[in-house]
């Protein structure tokens, strides 16, 4: 069996430890250990990960304006999706030889920047124009990352949802509004981790609640207002006093409910039905590790943002539904399987290495492009016995004359793409909610860097001169340009989202999706960072309901790794003290 090792990651230079379990991985793959730690190899992936942004560019057929997850300046040539994946083209067409002389990701460079790419990354989407990364979409508009959701918008890694607005890592919602870490929810607004609940404004940390108000930490309640219960008369009363209806009522209400959730514990992890699991938002998994928003998995190690039935990889990025042995790899699923360095490959693609924006292709290497294709390498086909044979001296050939990045980073087999051959400047990617960086370090370690260059609209209304009720206007509204009073770019208020509205009662936003994403992934969605930290619960810093088993007086002993900042101002309990406080 194998021992850990430690090692100092190529890139920053900090001591990192492959352990036994790992090792078991990589020869069960076939792969070499990394050279990076988890952290840069978790950069350098998603460097290439546009979740939520679109531009406009020029089709490359057409040329027609189109809007695009790829930014202009990238200079790509970028085909709309109905055309790309259609039959009057073929990426077989710029397939070459490989050259023995050259370094490997040299030449893929080179094949990428040839071949035209799919301008967005989406399957059976209706009515769903503006929204990318996601499958089943019907009727919703600027909605990302997700499956199966109709008549939505501003939503972000949701799924089975409907009729909901501004929710991020969200399932099985209808007429949801503000939602981060939630699920099973009807007519639940501004709350978080909280699921089972119908009716539900402003909680933390909740399930089973019905009718409540700024609660935190109860589960199977019914009229309850800061965790205090009322009638049902006074609860509706107290409601109705608070005028949820009025943007200056409901800022009030919010700021309230905040100050309220400060006063209780929170769990180290947030997690729900797991066995042997670390990391963040893990939910119906086994055996996951420093991993982070993922959902009915098993075997999984250093991932991020999967879901749905996947099992035994590591170093895999957005996505999953059936996906197995994954590694280095990101954007890949629906039933792929055995997929190594490979990014935007999909569906049921399998044993791929070193390939991007396949389609239902399987038994190729250092391929772009390509659809339904068997035994290729570099867009050029093989037999079965001439694939394999010159796989293997290409994979000999990688280590022998590696690629060297502009930081002189060596990449031989084993590494993912160099994070300089993303179309991406790192701002752009979902880096900036995950891993974020200043400006100056993001190019002091040698990422691109791009400022938003939005199209600028003449407003029409300032947001601060909207009604305080939406009563007090008509969908007239929806004409206007409105000024954001936080970034000051223009947005509007979509019919859509009008009716949703005026169907739950709700004032109109005074800023625009986008910083109201922002402002919800700064409040709720810690960076990928774990820190060492002792259980909090000490009966003084917050009084239990009752003694705790496992430590009947002083600080529980319990230590764990959290996202939690330490001295970041939260109380942070271990899982069975935060299990005894749940009322």
């Amino acid at each position: 069996m194998a021992i850990p090792e430690n090692k100092v990651c190529q890139n920053c230079k900090a001591s990192f430890t492959i352990d036994a379990q790992d090792f078991d991985f990589y020869k069960k793959i076939d792969v070499p250990p990394p050279t990076w730690c988890p952290d840069c190899r978790m950069i350098r992936r998603l460097s290439f990960r546009n979740q939520e942004k679109l531009f406009r560019g020029k089709d490359a057929h057409s040329g027609k304006e189109i809007f695009s997850m790829y930014p202009p300046e990238a200079g790509l040539k970028v085909y709309e999706d109905q055309y790309w994946l259609s039959d009057n083209w073929d990426a077989m067409e710029y397939g070459r030889d490989y050259d023995f002389s050259r370094s490997f990701f040299e030449q893929f460079r080179e094949l990428m920047r040839d071949v035209p790419w799919d301008a967005m990354s989406g399957l059976r989407m209706v009515n769903s124009d503006y929204s990318n990364n996601a499958t089943d979409f019907k009727n919703c508009y600027l909605c990302f990352n997700g499956s199966r959701n109709e008549d939505s918008a501003y939503c972000v890694s949701f799924s089975d949802s409907k009729n909901s607005f501004d929710c991020k890592q969200a399932d099985h919602l209808e007429l949801c509004y503000e939602l981060f870490s939630a699920s099973a929810c009807y007519k639940t607004f501004w709350s978080t981790e909280t699921d089972d609940s119908q009716n539900v404004w402003f909680s933390r940390n909740c399930s089973d609640l019905s009718d409540c108000f700024g609660c935190v930490n109860l589960k199977s309640k019914q009229y309850h207002i800061f965790n205090q219960p009322y009638s049902k008369e006074d609860y509706k009363k107290k409601l109705e006093e608070m005028r949820l209806d009025t943007y200056s009522g409901l800022m009030k209400a919010r700021d309230e409910a905040y100050k309220f959730w400060e006063q209780f514990p929170v769990k180290y992890m947030r997690s729900i039905m797991n066995v042997n699991v670390d990391g963040e938002f893990i939910f119906n998994s086994k055996n996951v590790h420093q991993s982070y928003h993922i959902g009915g998995a098993e075997n999984v190690k250093y991932s991020f943002n999967l879901f749905d039935k996947v099992a035994d990889c590591y170093d895999y990025c957005s996505w999953g539904e059936g996906a197995q042995m994954i590694y280095e790899s990101l954007i890949v699923g629906d039933g792929v399987k055995n997929l190594k360095f490979c990014y935007e490959c999909w569906p049921s693609s399998q044993n791929m290495e070193y390939s991007a924006h396949c389609r239902s292709s399987s038994d190729c290497f250092g391929c772009f492009g390509l659809k339904k294709k068997q035994y290729c390498i570099f867009n050029k086909q093989y037999s079965k016995e001439e694939y394999f044979s010159l796989r293997e001296r290409i994979i000999k050939h990688m280590n022998e004359i590696p690629y060297t990045d502009k930081r002189g980073n060596i990449y031989r087999y084993g590494e993912f793409f160099p994070s300089e051959f993303s179309a991406f400047a790192i701002n752009e990617t979902i880096v900036d909610q995950c891993l974020p960086m200043e400006k100056e370090k993001a190019l002091s370690l040698g990422f691109n860097w791009r400022e938003p260059n939005p199209r600028e609209f003449q407003t029409t209304i300032k947001a601060a001169d909207l009604p305080d009720s939406l009563t007090d206007t008509t969908d007239a509204i929806c004409k206007e340009i409105v000024g954001c009073m936080k970034c000051q770019r223009a947005y509007r208020i979509i019919p859509m989202e009008f009716q949703f509205y005026k169907l739950v009662n709700m004032p109109l936003p005074r800023i625009c999706h986008e910083c109201r994403l922002r402002e919800r992934v700064e409040k709720f969605m810690p960076p990928m960072k774990w820190y060492p930290m002792q259980c909090m619960c000490d009966y003084v810093i917050y009084k239990n309901f009752d003694k705790h088993n496992n430590h009947p007086d002083g600080q529980c002993p319990n230590e764990f790794l959290t996202t939690h900042i330490p001295d970041g101002g939260e109380i942070v309990y271990c899982e069975q003290c935060y299990n005894s406080e749940v009322a």
